[in-house]
Parts: C-alpha cells; sequence; structure tokens
C-alpha cells in the first residue's frame, strides 16, 4: 500500500482555493492526500518537473507512480481519497465530464481575477525568483501560456 493516493498542488495565496483545501484536509481523515502549497515559501516546482507558470495556471496532482494529473482529475482523485465516490463516478459521466472541463477551464483563466487579485486590468500573483539568468514571466503573459493552455478545448474530447 502507498503512502498516499495522491498529492496535489494548490496555490496557497488563492482564498477560494484555501477554501476547498482546508475542506479536503478536513475530510482526510486517513492522510491519503499530500498538500504541497506552491505559494510557500521554498517551494521548487523544478522538482515537480513542471514550471511554476504552469503549475499557476491550472490545478495539478501526482499519482504515487509519479504520473503527474491536471484539471478536473485531481479533483476527482481528491474527493474519491476523501470518501465522496459517488460524486466522482457521477463526474466521470458523458456530458457532465465535459461540462465539468469546460468549467474549469474558464475557472482556471480567471482565477485570479475571480479571487480578487487583478486590478487595472494586471494580475498580480506571489512572485517566485526565476532562475538566475531567466527572465522574469508573470502569469498570464504570452510566455507563460503554452499552446496547449491557450487551447480553451483542451480535454473536451
Amino acid at each position: 500500500m502507498t503512502e498516499f493516493d495522491v498529492e496535489v498542488f494548490y496555490d496557497g495565496a488563492c482564498p477560494l482555493c484555501m477554501r476547498e483545501i482546508r475542506m479536503l484536509q478536513g475530510r482526510d481523515q486517513r492522510g491519503r492526500i499530500r498538500f504541497t502549497d506552491i505559494a510557500a515559501e521554498g517551494f521548487d516546482a523544478g522538482a515537480v518537473g513542471l514550471p511554476w507558470e504552469a503549475l499557476m495556471s491550472r490545478i495539478h496532482g501526482r499519482l504515487p507512480d509519479g504520473t503527474l494529473i491536471e484539471g478536473v482529475e485531481v479533483f476527482r482523485r481528491l474527493y474519491a481519497a476523501t470518501g465522496f465516490s459517488m460524486l466522482v463516478k457521477l463526474s466521470r459521466a458523458p456530458g457532465i465530464s465535459q461540462l465539468l472541463d469546460l468549467g474549469y477551464h474558464l475557472f482556471a483563466k480567471n482565477r485570479l481575477r475571480l479571487t480578487g487579485r487583478c486590478t487595472a486590468g494586471a494580475c498580480e500573483v506571489h512572485q517566485k525568483r526565476p532562475a538566475p539568468g531567466a527572465p522574469a514571466v508573470r502569469v498570464g503573459s504570452p510566455a507563460a501560456t503554452s499552446p496547449a493552455e491557450a487551447s480553451w478545448g483542451r480535454g473536451l474530447t
């Protein structure tokens, strides 16, 4: 048996995200979730194998075998680990699954604005220091958005 079912990489500086994380922490009575705050001092995105900007663009998780997952699938794994198996099963139903993927995509794309971290057209997030010699990248800038991340239809097949 593994030490955990899923590790979640979450933005601890996001008020709405923290409400969900606190709920999950309270329900994780068996300790099946490993919680990793990407906003924490000393967090190293390189250890995850993804750029920090990618981790900020949408929720990510890691399975015990090292497989990275993202988006709605992370929530399915979190909810399964905390006793919401019937909700997870429902979330996989045709039509519902696609709606959840679309809804999460829209939320993730607008998360900073929806949580009050945008003013005058610019979204401020906690700053991570770039590697020496690397240019600083603001989340949501063209350099921080890969072609796959820019495609709103991702995951809707």
